[in-house]
């Protein structure tokens, strides 16, 4: 009998210190970490339910390091992703690990506008400063090549957009995102697009919008000047519009078109060549696509820039130069001495 009694003292014993074990972990992993406020804590390759517990422990964030582990073996598929995350002192144990496995890292928003080039968009993603940087320097052929485009020039592949992004992610993973949006837009818009646009093709009308896109950002404009150009095209007129000068000069252009920019030998001198441009000029949103697409309706073959963001649209020539008198002359000391003009 005292054999029995022994026994039964043990197991209560046993028993006892298993729930006083057990309520000490559940207040461990369920308390609110040590925390004055929120901050930031990066997973690294190769960490571990191990070695974070020892980060966590030597950062004051938990009193025992091996409790990361107890957290871990709650769900067997846990696995922490790289990234930085945002602790605050509401979370408790449970909830950091969570966090870990689930990869929702910090983000960041860059927002590639309407109307820049792709150098542009480098540029941008170089300032953000967290971006790994693999395209810069290199030529459009290559970076063409290192986003599998479908063309050699990638100028006008990527849509403008605001792209979110995590700490370390690279140019060529946000471009190819960009240009995944890109041609999903410009597919869904060439299926809806209105009879007799002159475009054999969908990359046609994106060249279309990129210039477009660089004559005016007063949204109502965008349809009027696509009929503009579009019917400068089918009344074989040059479309002698200077954005696409301005892109063939590239670094010549020092924020003046002179005279000798516009005689200047260029695939994109449309004041010199009939047609589209080889290739778009920037990169474009949306609204520009679906102008070029859908144009809308005016018999003007000239417009001009007016000074303020919009533009004076005219049918004839000698009511476009009258508007160029007004508009033009008296805001340029070199401005050009060609008969048309459309800004």
């Amino acid at each position: 009998m005292a054999y029995i009694k022994w026994f039964y003292r043990a197991v209560f014993l046993i028993i006892t210190l298993l729930a006083l074990c057990a309520g000490y972990l559940y207040i461990q992993v369920t308390s609110p970490i040590a925390l004055s406020g929120p901050t930031t804590f990066e997973v690294v390759k190769g960490d571990s339910a191990y070695s974070l517990g020892h980060r966590l422990h030597s950062d004051g964030l938990i009193e025992q390091p091996y409790l990361t582990r107890v957290v871990a073996k709650l769900k067997p598929a846990w696995v922490p992703k790289v990234g930085k995350y945002a602790l605050d002192p509401s979370m408790n144990l449970i909830q950091v690990m969570s966090l870990f496995d689930s990869g929702e890292s910090i983000s960041y928003d860059i927002t590639l506008l309407e109307g820049k080039t792709t150098r542009d968009y480098l540029l941008a993603m170089k300032a953000k400063g967290n971006i790994k940087m693999t395209l810069l320097g290199l030529s459009d052929e290559e970076i063409a090549e290192k986003l599998a485009l479908k063309v050699a020039h990638p100028e006008g592949r990527f849509f403008a957009n605001t792209y979110r992004y995590h700490d370390g992610d690279t140019d060529v993973s946000i471009l190819k995102h960009a240009n995944g949006l890109l041609v999903n837009t410009l597919d869904v818009l060439w299926q809806n697009k209105a009879e007799g646009v002159p475009y054999k093709t969908s990359y046609e009308a994106l060249i279309m919008a990129s210039i477009i896109e660089k004559e005016t950002a007063v949204p109502a404009e965008r349809p009027l000047i696509a009929r503009v150009f579009i019917s400068r095209l089918q009344k074989r007129m040059r479309l002698q519009t200077d954005p696409t000068v301005i892109y063939g000069l590239g670094d010549e252009f020092t924020g003046n078109l002179t005279r000798k920019g516009l005689q200047s030998k260029s695939p994109y001198n449309t004041y010199r060549v009939y047609g589209l441009p080889p290739t778009p000029i920037a990169n474009v949103g949306r609204e520009a696509i679906a102008a070029a697409l859908n144009p809308g309706q005016t018999k003007a073959l000239y417009f001009v820039a007016k000074g303020d963001g919009s533009h004076a649209f005219s049918n004839t020539l000698k009511e476009h130069n009258r508007a160029v008198r007004k508009y033009q002359y008296k805001r340029r000391d070199d401005y050009r001495s060609t008969p048309e003009i459309t800004q």
